[in-house]
């Protein structure tokens, strides 16, 4: 027992036995330094409320559970205040003896829990501008909202009389439920990126992109420090890497503080810089991001700041933009439509339409352009404005050009056999993408092979602004294709450079005229002069160079006599026919 006195007085832990009743029974000098109490004034003192473990229900029952022998033992770690006055952080062990009683045993670690802060902050801070970084951002974004989901349960109880008024409605019923500064249950945060960071970067050198970035992050601050409302709304500011930040808003109080705050950021990064003899001029793009916590999460919320932020700069770049689903939907919708192109093709989603093209001397049938339509199975029938720019952005109109082209060649090959004596040529049209991508030449040989269908019947047609600008391989290609006899049209002409001196040397069998002159021509009791002047003047001078001309968009009796009296060659558009199935080509035919 001496030994046992002995080692309990010598020990470097602050300890003592507890009672049953979890009254102090003895106490080591350590203990008695720490609490400044003799042994005398520290026995029978209550040993929970030295140490605090009173003040937190957890602890506390632990404690009782540990005196009465239904658990093996309790650690935890509380601040707690020296006999100096110095707050600590005390790691405290309390461990059952026999005879009902327990060793308390405290130790100080606070130097290691002052490192550990230490350490935590230089993780979680960027060094450049010291603000906190992405990482400590997403815990701070992701903490947010669960606190955001806890308001707004108690809230969604007393908002009855709001329900059924949208989502203004919404917003009001919260904001009464919870009168605390913010809404209850909405979060909300704009994301930034500094419009000509690079720049400075490449030109000054990243020693003042620092400086500049430092800067930044100074009046971003101060903008959201004014009047106290980083604490009063729980305003974080973080760099997120490179130029970019973020300021979250985790008791937002609508879309309408979120806007204001968005403006106070870009007005305060307006005003110039002076770094180091350097007068700096920035502007900055702000995605802006405000809705209810419920069923978010910190990946979506991040999702779509940047989503916005990216409409922000396509809409021209120093300004903020506010998040809208039904634009985000349009873009989710053209990202669904993008990844499913090339599977859509290879399950054979899509037909051909064809629309006739009218000889307007005689009222015949000349030829047909070929439409493409998705069958989508889900969307339905998608014409090609829906998808042809996707196919041509993710490269699928090569393969979906491909298709086009033998299915509307194969088609044109049976009809010249419904009548030979005046066959039908076929236009398909061409994306400038398939001249670059694929060797059109040599498909276009391949396919009229395959289908046994002569040159003079297909009719490529290529936009104005891809055939002006030819140049390289896509001129080689189309004088190929022309040595080949097949036929190439400028489609659109007179919407795009209009360079009348490619007109010479590029091999030009058709023009068709954009369907805005033809509309000029939509009444006779009032003319447009100009309008016929105009196509008078290039259908003339078309001829003159052995170029056909066509008119889209006929939609009259008095455009096409018009047209016919100007000297048009062929026409097409809905006072003809809509674009049609293959078989109902036939009955024309």
């Amino acid at each position: 027992m001496d030994d046992f006195r002995a080692a309990f007085d010598g020990a470097q832990l602050a300890m003592a036995v507890v009672g049953g009743d979890g009254l102090v029974r003895a106490a080591n000098s350590r203990m008695q330094e720490l609490v400044g109490a003799g042994e005398s004034g520290l026995t029978g003192a209550s040993a929970a409320e030295l140490t605090g473990l009173r003040d937190e229900p957890w602890s506390w029952a632990g404690f009782v559970d540990v005196l009465q022998g239904r658990r093996a033992s309790l650690r935890c770690t509380r601040r707690m205040k020296d006999a100096g006055g110095r707050s600590l952080s005390v790691e405290m062990t309390l461990t059952p003896l026999s005879g009902g009683r327990a060793l308390l045993s405290l130790s100080d670690v606070t130097e290691q829990r002052e490192l550990r802060a230490k350490l935590r902050h230089l993780k979680m801070h960027d060094p450049v501008t010291r603000l906190p970084n992405r990482e400590l951002f997403f815990e701070r974004l992701t903490g947010a909202l669960q606190e955001a989901r806890q308001e707004e349960e108690p809230a969604a109880e007393h908002g009855g009389a709001g329900r059924g008024r949208g989502q203004g409605g919404s917003r009001t019923r919260t904001r009464a439920a919870a009168p605390a500064p913010g809404a209850a249950g909405r979060v909300g945060l704009a994301y930034l990126d500094l419009d000509g960071f690079k720049a400075v970067n490449d030109t000054l050198g990243h020693r003042v992109g620092d400086r500049l970035l430092a800067a930044v992050a100074r009046r971003l601050v101060a903008c959201t420090a004014e009047a106290g409302k980083a604490e009063k709304h729980g305003i974080t500011v973080a760099r997120l890497g490179g130029d970019e930040f973020a300021v979250l808003v985790a008791r937002s109080a609508g879309t309408e503080q979120l806007g204001e705050l968005a403006q106070r950021l870009l007005d305060a990064l307006q005003e110039p810089f002076d770094l180091a003899g350097q007068r700096l001029a920035v502007s900055a793009s702000i995605g802006v991001v405000e809705r209810a916590a419920s069923g978010q999460t910190a990946t979506a919320l991040m999702q779509a700041a940047d989503t916005t932020l990216y409409w922000a700069k396509a809409d021209g770049k120093a300004r903020w933009t506010l998040f809208d689903p039904e634009r985000n939907a349009h873009r989710m919708t053209r990202q669904a439509l993008s990844s499913t192109l090339r599977p859509a093709i290879e399950r054979d989603e899509f037909t051909l339409d064809y629309q006739p093209l009218i000889d307007l001397g005689d009222g015949s049938v000349r030829g047909v352009e070929a439409l493409v339509r998705w069958q989508h199975p889900k969307l339905g029938t998608l014409t090609p404005n829906r998808f042809i720019g996707l196919a041509e952005e993710n490269g699928a109109i090569v393969p979906l050009g491909r298709w086009v082209l033998a299915t509307a060649c194969r088609r044109a090959a049976g009809w010249r056999r419904l009548r030979p004596a005046d066959p039908v040529f076929v236009s398909v049209n061409v994306a400038v993408r398939q001249v670059w991508d694929s060797d059109l030449v040599a498909d276009v040989a391949q396919i009229l092979e395959e289908t046994g269908l002569p040159p003079r019947l297909l009719q490529l047609e290529l936009t104005e602004s891809a055939v002006m600008g030819s140049a390289g391989r896509p001129l080689q290609a189309l004088q190929e294709l022309s040595e080949m006899g097949v036929g190439i049209a400028i489609d659109d002409f007179g919407t795009g450079y209009s360079n009348l001196a490619y007109l010479s040397r590029l091999p030009v069998s058709a023009l068709k005229l954009d369907g805005s002159f033809v509309r000029g021509f939509s009444s006779a009791e009032h003319p447009s002069p100009a309008d016929e002047t105009i196509v008078e003047a290039l259908v003339d001078l078309a001829h003159r160079l052995g170029i056909s001309v066509t008119a889209e968009c006929v939609e009259s009796g008095e455009q096409a006599e018009r047209l016919r009296r100007i000297g048009c060659d062929t026409a097409q558009g809905w006072f003809y026919s809509r674009a049609v199935p293959a078989e109902r080509v036939e009955r024309l035919l």
